[in-house]
């Protein structure tokens, strides 16, 4: 009988350090922040088979979003065949923490603060945030942010090592929608961004790679389609309805423009519009009156119930909302 032939598999992992006794690259993450989108990067994350640590500022808050996280299992559970003994392993990798130390030993923390009421973002408070990860994590552990506008580059311009930091930004939370945009800022490194690349594709994701602009590419998109979709309505030329039919059976889109404003929110995107419009000056990144009628009656979608449609407790539209063009 032949010997066996044992080949060590180290130098096949995730590693881009020579050592291959070192731990796999991503193993571990971390997560400052838990609203809609910080629980979206949790899940994949932790269903992608990575530890990771979430950040909170309460112990209420930290229920909350493992009550929300376990939730999105459960509608798994039912319709996509994932089995309660996945779900427990899952769960088992998602580790919640009021103290900032436990995210010491992370490959990257990425920065998900919440949107206020009004769809903004605490620029100071994200540098804060970062300062204070600088502080703890190692110098090769990237220290990202969740958005759509330029602000990376002035995020990490007060740290020492500002070539680590980068900006993600996942376009739309559906299962299809599997493109990470990927922003370089001034300062962040080649090796980070290649590190970035090895992240997307282990959570399933496609990297496009994002030069700093305001609104990205997808938002940049997204927010034209949507003020012409407005104008049509707001001109009577026709229907919500045929409006949305256009655009989901014509373009082969999953949801309808609209729908797809309720998704994001109306509050964001009349804050990033006007942020985008202040930075080019193009008159069609101005918001469109329908969408400031929202944004001031605080129809913001599906957050409140109401937007262009208006929605059940489960966050299903259950009909058009009549109001938008009244």
């Amino acid at each position: 009988m032949s010997e066996m032939i044992i080949e060590p598999i180290e130098k096949y992992g995730l590693t881009i350090t020579s050592d291959s006794k070192k731990k796999p690259l991503f193993s571990r993450i971390g997560v400052v922040g838990a609203g809609k989108e910080g629980r979206n990067i949790i899940n994949m994350t932790a269903t992608a088979g990575m530890e990771v640590v979430f950040l909170e500022e309460s112990q209420e808050r930290i229920d909350v979003v493992i009550k929300e996280i376990e939730k999105v299992m459960d509608h798994k559970i039912k319709n996509w065949g994932l089995t309660q003994a996945e779900k427990r392993i899952i769960m088992n990798r998602i580790t919640p923490t009021l103290q900032y130390e436990d995210f010491a030993g992370c490959d990257m923390v990425i920065e998900c603060t919440r949107f206020t009421e009004g769809g903004r973002r605490s620029t100071p408070l994200r540098k804060s945030i970062f300062k204070r990860l600088e502080e703890i994590l190692d110098t090769d552990a990237i220290i990202a942010t969740n958005g759509s506008v330029v602000i990376i580059s002035e995020l990490a311009s007060e740290l020492v090592h500002k070539d680590r930091c980068v900006s993600l930004y996942f376009p739309v939370a559906h299962p299809d929608a599997r493109i990470l945009e990927i922003v370089s800022g001034m300062y962040t490194s080649e090796e980070v961004y290649s590190k970035m690349e090895v992240f997307a594709k282990l959570i399933n994701y496609k990297p496009h790679r994002i030069n700093e602009s305001n609104g990205n590419v997808s938002m940049r998109i997204m927010v034209n389609m949507l003020n012409e979709a407005c104008q049509i309505l707001l001109e009577r030329v026709c229907s919500l309805e045929d409006i949305e039919e256009t655009y989901t059976i014509i373009y082969g889109q999953r949801y309808g423009i609209f729908r797809m404003a309720d998704i994001i929110g109306i509050e964001r995107l009349v804050t990033l519009m006007e942020a985008m419009f202040n930075e080019f000056g193009e008159k069609h990144y101005k918001p469109n009156p329908i969408l400031w009628k929202l944004y001031r009656s605080n129809q913001l979608g599906i957050r409140t119930g109401k937007g262009f449609y208006i929605y059940d407790e489960n966050g299903n539209p259950v009909s058009v909302n009549k109001a938008v063009i009244n």
